[in-house]
């Protein structure tokens, strides 16, 4: 597959101001991410809260600056100008995780379907229309000529996150951010939204980053996945290989707090145990080793992300000597 999105060394550092009188922190957000995307593929960005998911996201979008790194679309490097702009926002969309949040609740549906296409000056009114009711039919929001002219309070929350996935195809994108997408739907219909969106990824070859901590849907609807740990990509690689080989700590830990339980191992204990967090300045060499509970000595040095087979990588002192 073509690489249609690269980026490199991508840092963004947040300064968290002390209260009452205590120091100034530096939040390192992301810290040196490098990652590519082909096209017509589906990434997968996990890790826990604050891992810096979301972050990236922003990156790639230009909503925040990144302090260093870089951004390529189709080998194209995407700068502040206005046209370098237009370009990734026309080709890149986002469906943000709160479908209560994420549209206006003043503006009718199809109103809010179309307004990327009227902000980017594509077709006349008729065309626009024609283009809102295709796309509301596409994630299957029927009948559409009744939808359009529907409020967002008028829509369930499944609902309401399939017109999310509307605005999104609106301009026929050839990037999708998916930022926890199913996370605030009931159990029951996320299953459902998932379906269609593998089945617009392929129909499309729209190609996805599909940013979770939920690892069962990772491996649903992932091809690859890279796992991210205070801001540092610490596993990369094809999502079985990392899934049912996993090398580093972290990751490990990730899939045993979603395995299911066995009757036969309730009483056996857990491959991994994250330790308590030892108060040391987790910037400075293996982020993971303030809970890592097999620490020795040379994590107090950074390790590198390093080739395990093929596509895999982990960067991890333990577990590659």
């Amino acid at each position: 597959m073509n690489e249609i999105l690269r980026v490199e060394h991508l840092r963004k550092y947040f300064i968290k101001k002390g209260m009452f009188g205590s120091k100034s922190t530096t939040v390192k957000a992301t810290d040196d991410v490098s990652f590519t995307l082909r096209k017509g593929e589906v990434l997968v960005l996990a890790g826990e809260s604050g891992s810096g998911k979301s972050t990236i996201a922003k990156l790639i979008l230009k909503s925040i600056q990144a302090d260093s790194g870089k951004i390529f679309f189709e080998e194209q490097e995407i700068n502040n100008e206005k046209k370098s702009l237009e370009k990734i926002r026309m080709n890149c969309q986002m469906i943000h995780q709160d479908p209560y949040d994420s549209i206006n609740p003043r503006m009718q549906i199809g109103d809010i379907v179309s307004e990327p296409l009227e902000i980017h000056k594509i077709g006349n009114k008729k065309e626009r229309s024609e283009r809102v009711i295709e796309v509301l039919q596409e994630v299957k929001l029927e009948p559409a000529e009744e939808i359009i002219n529907k409020y967002p309070h008028m829509l369930s929350g499944g609902q309401r996150q399939r017109v999310v996935l509307a605005r999104a195809l609106a301009l026929k994108p050839k990037i999708i951010l998916a930022d926890e997408p199913v996370s605030m739907l009931d159990v029951s219909i996320r299953a459902e939204m998932l379906e269609l969106m593998q089945e617009l990824q392929k129909k499309y070859e729209i190609s996805f980053i599909y940013i979770t901590h939920d690892l069962a849907t990772a491996r649903y609807f992932g091809q690859r996945i890279a796992i991210l740990y205070l801001g540092k990509i610490i596993e990369i690689g094809l999502i079985n290989q990392v899934l049912t080989n996993p090398r580093h700590p972290y990751t490990q830990a990730l899939i045993d707090a979603i395995s299911e339980p066995d009757p036969e191992n309730l009483h056996k204990e857990r491959e991994i145990r994250i330790n308590e967090s030892k108060n040391i300045d987790v910037y400075q060499g293996c982020r993971f080793r303030a809970r890592c509970p097999y620490v020795v000595e040379k994590c107090d040095t950074e390790p590198n992300l390093e080739k395990i087979d093929d596509e895999h990588y982990c960067a991890c002192h333990v577990t590659l000597d």
